[in-house]
């Protein structure tokens, strides 16, 4: 399956787009990070890492996960 990868040097954030459902938590959640009209649309350096954890945990889809967890 196709998946992205972004980094922010305490965590590697995975999306998997054809998972992804477009509920806009993310975008809502994190406006900095996730921004549908920017590329790259997702800026994992513009949080911490514990943030983009408690938002990951949200996804309803599993279409963004924490590389290296399952």
């Amino acid at each position: 399956m196709e998946t992205h990868e972004y980094a922010n040097g305490e965590v590697n954030l995975l999306w998997k787009p054809k998972l992804c459902i477009h509920s806009g938590i993310c975008v809502r959640t994190l406006p900095n990070v996730y921004d549908p009209k920017a590329r790259p649309w997702i800026r994992p350096q513009n949080a911490t890492g514990e943030e983009l954890l408690a938002q990951i945990a949200k996804c309803p889809s599993g279409a963004l996960s924490i590389k290296g967890e399952s």
